[in-house]
Parts: structure tokens; sequence; C-alpha cells
């Protein structure tokens, strides 16, 4: 009898345990993936990189040109995105 009454309890005493580890996982998760404690700071691009970058075009035609030659020509603004990975 009171093999199977310490059995119950320690079977009691894992399911709790599950269930802590299981919601500590839950909240740890939901923290990280809502704050960006874990990635790393975007870097300033400067002008003069921004200026030497080559940018192609996707027509036909493939011409390739100087992002500072087409501010002169057009005053168009070219935003550069990097995506991490």
């Amino acid at each position: 009898m009171l093999s199977s009454v310490f059995e119950v309890e320690l079977f009691e005493m894992g399911i709790w345990s599950l269930g802590l580890g299981a919601l500590g996982a839950a909240i740890a998760g939901i923290f990280l993936a809502n704050t960006d404690l874990c990635l790393t700071k975007a870097a300033q691009a400067s002008l003069e990189y921004l200026e030497d970058a080559d940018l192609h075009s996707t027509g036909d035609d493939e011409k390739t040109m100087k992002a500072k030659t087409l501010w002169e020509k057009t005053g168009a603004v070219v935003m550069a995105v990097r995506r991490p990975g």
C-alpha cells in the first residue's frame, strides 16, 4: 500500500515538473520571439559605399550603372537593404 502511494506521488511530481518546464519554455520562447536580444545590431552604410554600388537593370537590356550616376541624372533615391542570412 505504501509503495503504491509513493509511486503515485512520484508520478504526480513528474507531471508537475514537466508542466512547469513546458510553461517556462513557452514563456521564454514568447519573450525571445518578441525581442531583439539575440540579434546583431545593423551597421550603417556610408554614403561613399552606397555611391559606388553597382545597379543592375531588371529589363532585357542588362545595363549596369553606379548608384551615383543614377542620382545625378534623375534624382532617384536608392535604398539598399541586406537581409540576414
